[in-house]
């Protein structure tokens, strides 16, 4: 296989991810750059070598290239995971690649996240009149929202007014390969969506389905709503970054934190397996300090004498 037929067949695959298998646009686009960046890399090297390189051969020095970059290893893994299900598909139109690609063995870490003192003081202390933004209302519904569901960004974007139901404090979300399900919110993220509704919020506006929007009255993207937590960031006592990612693992962290059943939290978070859940599950130091005073038998041996004196 050369460039020329490598692009042609991966923009059918594109094309098949997108129409078949419904994956979602996040997927389409991080799997349709990646093969891209690959494609044109092999064109580069045959061209400045003068040369044809087999595919598997691009392939090596393509990943020599990465890590030469320094690009970190979620990345790498995801590269892979894609090259891996084109190869797949490609086998079922009778087209051999035999590519024998592993995905490197990822670092674990801990989500980030928010403690519950510092989420309240951002959304109840900060007044309005203190956000450096013409749409307060909806900044603090925006945030409310994510933390109260623990929707993802992309979810948040697309939710429609008819998605959402005041009165039972639900919301109809449309999630990764186009999975729907129904999360929950509560009595102070009702509060903050209704002030951005009648306050904020136009409803004469044409083209006006989407839930949240912009000053041009057009639906927020992603990069809104990053923009908008970077503001928020700015508040904090002790400087670090906050992103409606990292709200999402505040989310899941507290709830789990606080008792709550974790395919309960599966469910809420829309994760297709469970395994993509119990990241969640760490215990944080606080939890442990707790745990140690509680249970060490030393510990318990003191209180003991401490109690007969």
């Amino acid at each position: 296989m050369n460039p020329l037929e490598f692009q042609k067949q991966a923009d059918l695959f594109i094309n098949h991810i997108t129409v078949e298998k419904n994956l979602s646009e996040h997927t389409q686009r991080s799997y349709h750059n990646d093969l891209k960046q690959l494609c044109e890399f092999w064109q580069r090297i045959n061209t400045t070598e003068n040369s044809t390189l087999p595919l598997r051969t691009a392939l090596e020095r393509f990943f020599v290239m990465l890590y030469h970059k320094k690009i970190n290893k979620s990345s790498i893994a995801r590269k892979i995971s894609c090259l891996k299900s084109f190869e797949k598909y490609l086998n079922a139109q009778g087209i051999e690649l035999n590519l024998k690609l592993s995905r490197p063995r990822l670092d674990k870490t801990l989500p980030t996240y928010l403690s519950i003192d510092e989420i309240f003081y951002l959304l109840d202390t900060i007044k309005n009149d203190d956000l450096p933004t013409k749409r307060p209302y909806r900044d603090k519904a925006i945030f409310e929202l994510l933390y109260a569901t623990g929707i993802r960004c992309s979810e948040l974007v697309s939710i429609k007014l008819n998605d959402i139901n005041l009165e039972e404090k639900t919301i109809r979300i449309t999630g990764k390969g186009k999975r729907e399900r129904i999360v929950l919110f509560g009595q102070k993220a009702h509060e903050k969506l209704v002030n951005y509704l009648i306050k904020e919020r136009p409803l004469t506006e044409p083209n006006t389905e989407n839930l949240f929007l912009n000053y041009r009255n057009e639906p927020l993207t992603s990069r809104s709503i990053q923009r908008i937590f970077e503001m928020f960031k700015k508040f904090l006592k002790i400087q670090r970054p906050i992103t409606p990612h990292k709200i999402r693992h505040s989310f899941a962290t507290h709830l789990l934190s606080q008792g709550a059943d974790l395919r309960l939290v599966q469910e809420l978070l829309g994760h297709k397996t469970l395994s993509s859940t119990e990241k969640y599950t760490h215990i944080t130091p606080s939890q442990l300090t707790q745990m140690c005073d509680k249970l060490h038998p030393f510990n318990s041996f003191i209180k003991k004498k401490n109690n007969k004196i």
